[in-house]
């Protein structure tokens, strides 16, 4: 679902469904064993995802921590984000040395529910939404890209960034898939390099899912 979205040199892997008995990484337990069920699922799932990614970019398949608001600790010099949702879960990774950050979000392809769409755009996102037609749920799309851009904005300045702190903008290359641009509207000043003023992505919607990735 995801690998024709992503740029030379980006790995990613994922599950539709989990492989029985998968576990969490032994150096991982610590951070989900008083989890429920379905979030040990996810947790496993996702960063199992990930080990697969690493070993695609020639690295060790070690233990992914947990930072500041949940961010995933991937291995010095790599670059990754990571999604979970029904029936899916999903990793991006790269070195850091040719990608400056990713994110990934995945979601079920089905309307927002009722009342969110408001606390998650901006006006001109919505004035967008009204003059798509309904064949698309381009209302979920966009509450998946925000989620994409603020989980690679945040690594690279260790700030929030809210749903009304960046303006997205999609075009559609062919049915259900496209690119989209999203505009920061604070300021965006990096722990390292240059300010992040903006990230182009990619997504996809199918029958099951919808997904926004960013590689920058």
């Amino acid at each position: 679902m995801i690998a024709d979205l992503l740029p030379a040199g980006v790995a990613s892997a994922e599950l539709f469904a989990d492989p029985p008995g998968l576990q969490p990484h032994p150096g991982e337990m610590s951070l989900i064993e008083r989890a429920v069920p379905k979030r040990k699922a996810e947790f496993a799932g996702a960063r199992h995802c990930a080990r697969v990614a690493m070993e695609k970019l020639g690295v060790a398949p070690v233990a992914i921590g947990r930072g500041e608001r949940g961010m995933p600790l991937f291995p010095r010099g790599i670059v990754g984000s990571l999604t979970h949702c029904d029936g899916y879960r999903a990793a991006v990774l790269a070195h850091a040395m040719q990608i400056r950050t990713v994110g990934i979000d995945a979601e079920p392809n089905g309307p927002l529910p009722a009342g969110v769409l408001d606390s998650v755009s901006v006006p001109e996102e919505r004035v967008w939404l009204k003059s798509t037609d309904g064949d698309w749920n381009f209302d979920r799309l966009l509450f998946c890209a925000k989620e994409a851009t603020y989980k690679a904005w945040f690594p690279l300045t260790n700030r929030w960034l809210g749903f009304e702190d960046a303006h997205i903008t999609f075009a559609e290359e062919s049915p259900g898939v496209g690119t989209f641009h999203s505009r920061i509207l604070i300021p965006g000043q990096a722990l390292a390099g240059p300010p992040v003023t903006e990230f182009r992505g990619r997504w996809k919607i199918t029958g099951s899912h919808i997904v926004a990735v960013i590689a920058a």
